[in-house]
């Protein structure tokens, strides 16, 4: 998948953050659904305008950005 095609940055949009495209939702939000335990079912029932391939797609967006960031972890 080509996370490209479904994640999008616009200044114009949500200040500039990561969103789905042609949405308000920030990729952001669906992380943090994911991370709160909620299955990819109960996101889409959340966000009707989103589909399986948004979530997952997002999910790639966020590893790229694992991969190229230096995260310094506290001793």
């Amino acid at each position: 998948m080509i996370w490209q095609d479904h994640v999008v940055v616009d200044p114009m949009i949500c200040h500039g953050k990561a969103c789905i495209k042609g949405t308000r939702i920030m990729v952001s939000v669906i992380l943090d659904n994911l991370a709160a335990g909620l299955s990819s079912d109960e996101i889409l029932a959340s966000y009707p305008s989103l589909n399986y391939e948004a979530i997952q797609a997002s999910i790639i967006y966020a590893a790229e950005l694992a991969r190229e960031q230096i995260v310094a972890i506290p001793a």
